[in-house]
């Protein structure tokens, strides 16, 4: 059965997609807005993992719709999570399972258990979170074990997170995203895969 899993290039996607790929047909998605955004570095991320890689374009509309839903709120959680639902909704059209990086102490994105139960009665796939009952300590060591991992600021490595281009959007309404975000929000990225 194929899997499409979320991915931002960067390790919990990573190492979730791992775990899938031993018992999936694991396709990795990189969700963007712009059509024209370059997600190279998401893309040899995928092939240092040596699993297929789509990019995907959720449109400007949902990138204008989440940036009114922060600013509304002060904060990014709730945009967020909106994006990461709306992704994992377009996935489950095309997958019999759809699963994300999400780990156990994540609050975003976090998609509500009655919406994995809708989404799975109204599509039929099935939603699936590998690292949910992983903390942080255990997923740092099996990355350590089995990946290698480089780590910046958000919109510094290159990564496919939906934050750059939230930050991006936020700033061309003459809002500085600082003031909205966390600071010294690091991110990771793939950069190749430990032989174990």
């Amino acid at each position: 059965m194929e899997a499409g899993v979320l991915f931002s290039g960067g390790k919990d996607s990573a190492l979730a997609a791992l775990m899938l790929a031993r018992d999936y047909g694991v396709e990795l998605n990189t969700c963007v807005f712009d059509p024209g955004r370059d997600v190279s570095a998401v893309r040899t991320a995928a092939a240092a993992l040596d699993l297929p890689f789509k990019r995907r374009v959720l449109g400007r509309d949902l990138l204008e719709e989440a940036v009114d839903l922060l600013l509304a709120c002060g904060y990014p959680n709730d945009a967020i999570t909106m994006i990461h639902r709306t992704a994992i909704e377009t996935l489950s059209h095309e997958y019999g399972v759809v699963a994300d990086g999400t780990r156990r102490e994540d609050r975003v994105p976090r998609i509500e258990r009655s919406a994995v139960q809708h989404l799975e009665m109204t599509t039929g796939c099935s939603y699936v979170r590998p690292l949910l009952g992983y903390g942080k300590p255990e997923v740092e060591r099996l990355v350590g074990r089995l990946l290698v991992v480089r780590y910046g600021e958000t919109g510094s490595i290159g990564n496919g997170d939906y934050e750059e281009e939230l930050r991006r959007a936020v700033r061309a309404r003459g809002i500085d995203p600082a003031s909205l975000f966390p600071p010294g929000h690091r991110q990771s990225l793939v950069v190749g895969k430990r032989e174990t």
